[in-house]
């Protein structure tokens, strides 16, 4: 994968231009259609300028069946704080974290001192998305995302995400072959593609960019250097717009907080 930096106001005013037209792709509930709305789909993208090559790779995705059955499965998220931290082992996350926060510390450091983000919640964070990179997925990024893209539950929403992966294709920034998680997510720290465009600040499968790229996600969404982040703080909030499930925020708050050496 290339790097990927780009302006952050080139890719608004792309998205401006995306979202400015109502998407007539017909979206469905099985693999049944799918052919279909990509050709559909696939007029609406060349229209919005996107290359003939990249569109060739979205029609050659399949429908992938393994998006939709995680999907429809995400029960984790319904557990309590306790039991969802020993589901996604937070013992050995908090371990591994205080390891790495001794051993990479000038890498953190320059963090810190950049975007004001300590190495506590980057660390859970990247702990609780990859394993700290042990577990990055094996799906293709772009059939999972057409696949959700076409899934009338969450069409609009990874219809953003389907448009942005295939600019970042078009740039040479991700390869139509990219391999990530469930929903698309790639990286160490699993990012979306829309949040590549805006955040992105160089190949997030290294680790170090993707730890900048994650720090550069949460000062944007109003992280303050100095601030405490755990629910009701004023960096909380940040948390919270990296993942939306809030057993998910607390967790990521909790374990951040004792790999940063304030409590066990």
């Amino acid at each position: 994968m290339l790097r990927i930096a780009f302006a952050f106001s080139a890719a608004l005013a792309m998205f401006a231009c995306f979202n400015s037209e109502a998407d007539a792709a017909q979206c469905g509930s099985s693999s049944a259609g799918f052919a279909a709305w990509k050709q559909e789909f696939a007029g609406e993208a060349q229209a919005k300028g996107i290359s003939a090559t990249t569109i060739q790779a979205l029609m050659a995705t399949n429908y992938a069946q393994a998006t939709i059955n995680a999907d429809r499965g995400q029960r984790s998220f319904s557990l309590s704080l306790d039991q969802f931290l020993a589901k996604r082992g937070a013992t050995t996350i908090v371990a591994k974290g205080r390891q790495l926060k001794a051993s990479q510390g000038a890498l953190f450091a320059s963090i810190n001192e950049r975007y004001g983000v300590p190495p506590g919640p980057l660390l859970a964070i990247w702990g609780m998305e990859t394993g700290f990179g042990s577990q990055r997925g094996n799906q293709n990024m772009l059939a999972s995302i057409a696949t959700l893209a076409y899934d009338c539950r969450r069409s609009a929403y990874f219809t953003e995400h389907l448009y942005a992966a295939l600019q970042l294709i078009d740039r040479g920034a991700l390869s139509a072959s990219q391999r990530g998680s469930m929903h698309g997510e790639v990286g160490q720290t699993q990012f979306m593609p829309k949040a590549i465009l805006a955040y992105g600040t160089g190949n997030l499968e290294n680790a170090a960019n993707a730890l900048t790229s994650t720090a550069n996600f949460l000062k944007a969404h109003g992280w303050r250097a100095g601030a405490g982040y755990q629910p009701g703080e004023p960096n909380f909030a940040a948390i919270q717009a990296w993942n939306a499930a809030g057993v998910y925020q607390k967790a990521i708050a909790l374990m951040g907080k004792q790999i940063d050496g304030g409590g066990e």
